[in-house]
């Protein structure tokens, strides 16, 4: 315990109040001076931050070479680092964790989230988000209180919400490497939209009866409801502000990127402070505008889209998923001043980690039978479920960011000013219910995918022969289209003659088969584009080495050439 005990400590969060009170004072005397204690505070904050970013990406790094997957790794990373004498102890303001991470990691999971698939399996995705979160809170409300002694009601509701949802973002990335049927991975990412809203309201009430010492029922139930409809409200809402400012200004690319950085923020703000559901409402209004988005932005506006939200939320999570391993001398530091003895605190947190492994297999099975006696009397998407997939479902519940961000708001004190109770108990549970769910379960799930091999619930083409189909029905359609009304230029037009000759060369290639011949065809093929792009890579190397040409211009033609290389990179067969 001695090994963290001389460490400096950094406080991530509240500076910028301090700023706008020094500022303050310095109107007031006139002084204009910089603050030098602010000064220190900002440059270490910030070496800090660009430390972190640098710690997490060669740790990402690292894991995608042992081909370990990254949250794991990330996690297991931050713990040993955490160890290391001399390592800074981060703090985090618990005001800022939902305000920072949530919003930007909702929408973009609600904005490439497929509506269809949601719809086909909404019955099983809401009785996961919604039932199987309560009974999980539940559980784990009354086996804490049983076994844990000073632990109220409340308290052990407020660590159900905080340990109930399951990460989607771990999951897919354990089962992104192996063959899991797409309808498991849609009720997954489905699930982790909505149990995040459901799992945070029941922390919410359970948090207001722990300050208040009163938990009225009916209240909240009622309070439930009311919480989740004006989310769905301030959502939608949000979302057709920011709809009609893309469809009627004539916004410059970059500002219509921003805009949907921004919006998620404001969803979260405005449904919070209207006492609403944040986070339903970031969920609703990204799933209206995904929905829409093939009306409101153009092919660059996507294309930059996409690649800037797949940095920052790579960022997000690394960061997150590096903090919780680096947060451990932080809740052992808490738990000491506390009084708790270590391995009893660690026996609870193991008790939980394994309480929610069990809930949700056992309710992953039961769910499998319900939906087979159901089927008799109600339409489903399938009734014939079996065992296989919800035994994958069910181990594919390992806890992360949502888990630590919900634990880390926990105020320090109640609003009397007292200690908050069992706050370091809460921290180090949430801590070992990560730690044991993402490593136990995150290392075993591709095993077991393997092992049970789960099928595919409904009929569905392998997505490289859809992938095919689309693009060669593309094709077909843009040449039926220049038969029609661009016949009579193709003979006397080289340009209308060659855009004819690549669309059926297209076709042609799409249609071939995997004899011996035809794959000879595509090899040839395949091998002189490769050499004639990098004849092209040679001679612009060539050109930017001469001084009559100017770099802008060098760029645009090195991006058209990363064009072709990406759609030489996805083939047409």
């Amino acid at each position: 315990m001695t090994l963290f005990s001389s460490r400096p400590t950094h406080r991530i969060g509240l500076i910028g109040q301090n700023a706008v009170q020094t500022a303050s004072q310095k109107r007031q005397t006139r002084v204009y001076a910089p603050n030098p204690q602010y000064v220190l505070l900002m440059h270490e904050t910030v070496l800090l931050a660009l430390g972190l970013l640098l710690t997490m990406s060669l740790l990402a790094t690292l894991a995608h070479r042992l081909r370990v997957p990254t949250p794991i790794f990330l996690v297991v990373g931050g713990l040993l680092i955490s160890l290391l004498p001399g390592v800074p102890r981060i703090v985090l303001e618990p005001d800022l964790i939902f305000l920072v991470f949530l919003p930007p990691l909702l929408y973009e999971a609600a904005w490439f989230a497929s509506w269809r698939e949601l719809w086909r399996w909404r019955r099983i995705v809401l009785v996961l988000a919604f039932g199987l979160v309560i009974l999980t809170a539940t559980a784990v409300a009354y086996t804490a209180v049983w076994v844990i002694p000073g632990f109220t009601l409340a308290l052990g509701f407020l660590l159900g919400g905080i340990i109930s949802p399951p990460d989607a973002v771990a999951a897919t990335s354990v089962l992104r490497d192996v063959d899991v049927p797409k309808s498991s991975v849609s009720i997954l990412e489905g699930e982790s939209l909505i149990n995040d809203a459901a799992s945070l309201i029941v922390f919410r009430f359970a948090l207001s009866g722990v300050e208040t010492g009163t938990f009225d029922w009916q209240a909240i139930a009622l309070s439930f409801v009311s919480v989740t409809l004006i989310g769905v409200a301030v959502g939608l809402g949000v979302a057709g502000v920011f709809y009609c400012l893309y469809r009627w200004l004539n916004l410059q690319l970059r500002i219509s990127i921003l805009f949907t950085f921004i919006a998620p923020y404001i969803m979260y703000l405005l449904a919070e402070e209207l006492h609403g559901s944040g986070v339903i409402a970031v969920v609703s209004g990204g799933l209206f505008l995904s929905t829409q988005s093939h009306q409101l932005f153009n092919h660059s506006m996507r294309l930059q889209n996409s690649s800037m939200w797949a940095t920052i939320i790579f960022v997000i999570n690394g960061i997150v998923f590096t903090l919780i391993g680096l947060e451990l001398p932080v809740i052992l530091d808490e738990l000491k001043q506390y009084s708790y003895p270590l391995s009893t605190s660690l026996g609870y947190g193991l008790l939980m980690a394994a309480l929610v492994i069990v809930v949700r297999l056992v309710f992953s099975l039961f769910a499998s039978v319900f939906t087979d006696i159901a089927g008799r009397f109600i339409t489903v998407a399938v009734r014939n479920v079996g065992w296989r997939g919800p035994i994958v479902l069910g181990w594919a519940g390992m806890r992360g960011v949502v888990s630590l961000a919900a634990a880390l708001s926990v105020p320090l004190t109640l609003p009397n000013g007292v200690d908050f109770p069992q706050r370091p108990l809460l921290l180090l549970i949430t801590f070992v219910v990560i730690l044991v769910t993402l490593v136990l379960q995150g290392l075993t799930l591709p095993m077991l995918a393997r092992w049970v091999r789960p099928q595919e619930l409904i009929d569905r083409l392998p997505e490289d022969v859809q992938e095919k189909l689309i693009k060669q029905q593309l094709q077909e359609a843009a040449l039926r289209e220049l038969n029609q009304h661009y016949q009579d230029k193709v003979a006397d037009n080289p340009l209308m003659a060659d855009l004819k000759r690549r669309l059926e060369t297209f076709l042609f290639a799409a249609k071939l088969t995997n004899s011996p011949e035809d794959r000879q065809l595509l090899t040839t093929y395949k091998e002189a584009t490769e050499r004639l792009h990098q004849a092209k890579r040679a001679e612009l190397t060539r050109l930017g080495k001469e001084q009559k040409m100017d770099k802008e211009v060098l760029m645009k033609a090195e991006a058209q050439l990363d064009l072709e290389e990406e759609k030489r990179d996805h083939p047409i067969r």
